[in-house]
């Protein structure tokens, strides 16, 4: 029996590590799952291209023209124009999964600070909170602001930066 050095080991734990497939929570799954029906007008169990542009951007992917012909004309077997849960599943799936933790945190503060001071203020609070149709008060919003205020200034920090 050859006895294998305490590097290659490692080596090995690493690379299966790294091939582990991340897997969606189960929310995930059932947001796929709820998109697809909400947007499956006509309730035939498929989808095309008018569809599948409104439910993929419905799942905060900024899809083009492009990406949803792409999408069709590798997962419409039939030509049919549409295609079903199970491809639209596998879809959606393989996109979640190849999200940018990072960059989605980075883009949704972008969101917020509409300035670009690097901070989040009770300014941007209060306009975020009215596009949302929230009805909140400075208090509660000055209390978010609080809750994640590290240096003391009354707004919240980016600690992210761009790559």
């Amino acid at each position: 029996m050859k006895c294998h050095p305490v590097g290659n080991i490692s080596e090995l734990v690493d690379k299966t590590k790294r091939k582990k497939r991340r897997e969606l929570s189960e929310e995930q799954k059932q947001e796929i799952k709820d998109a697809f029906e909400l947007f499956d007008t006509d309730k035939d169990e498929a989808i095309d291209y008018h569809e599948l542009k409104v439910a993929m951007r419905a799942l905060g992917f900024d899809v083009k023209k492009a990406d949803v012909l792409k999408i069709l004309k590798d997962y419409d077997r039939e030509a049919t124009g549409k295609i079903t849960f199970e491809d639209f599943n596998e879809v959606v799936t393989d996109w979640i999964l190849e999200r940018d933790p990072h960059e989605e945190i980075l883009k949704a503060f972008k969101l917020f600070d509409d300035d670009d001071s690097g901070k989040i203020s009770l300014r941007n609070l209060r306009r975020v909170a009215r596009e949302l149709g929230e009805n909140m008060s400075d208090e509660e919003l000055r209390a978010m602001i609080e809750e994640f205020d590290k240096d003391g200034d009354g707004e919240k920090v980016s600690e992210m930066k761009e790559n």
